[in-house]
């Protein structure tokens, strides 16, 4: 074969080779990034640092009732109970929460 008759086949089914062998390598480099944090056993690895954190005290927190909230959703939500809810809120009656009414979550 003369050096132009193969170059045409290679440029075919060169490129796509090519190609592809690129788009594996940036896969596999991706998720070497993401698996950065797992042993090769799948177990997370933790790295912990000692902080100093102050506490400071937390304000008035409110929620505006959306369709379809309950207070069983919102207390969820916002990792309280109910009965928490109910004790900061006395006035409202959780069977009858009305869209836009403004509860204290914390």
């Amino acid at each position: 074969m003369a050096p132009a008759a193969w170059r045409a086949p290679l440029a075919r089914f060169g490129a796509p080779i090519a190609f592809l062998a690129a788009v594996t390598v940036a896969v596999l480099l991706v998720r070497a990034g993401l698996d950065s944090g797992s042993d090769s056993n799948g177990s997370t690895r933790t790295i912990s640092t000692a902080t100093t954190t102050t506490s400071q005290p937390r304000g008035k927190t409110y929620y505006r009732i959306r369709a379809g909230d309950t207070l069983g959703g919102v207390a969820t939500r916002f990792d309280t109970t109910v009965a928490a809810l109910l004790a900061l809120n006395p006035d409202v009656r959780p069977n009858s929460l009305t869209i836009g009414q403004r509860l204290r979550v914390r």
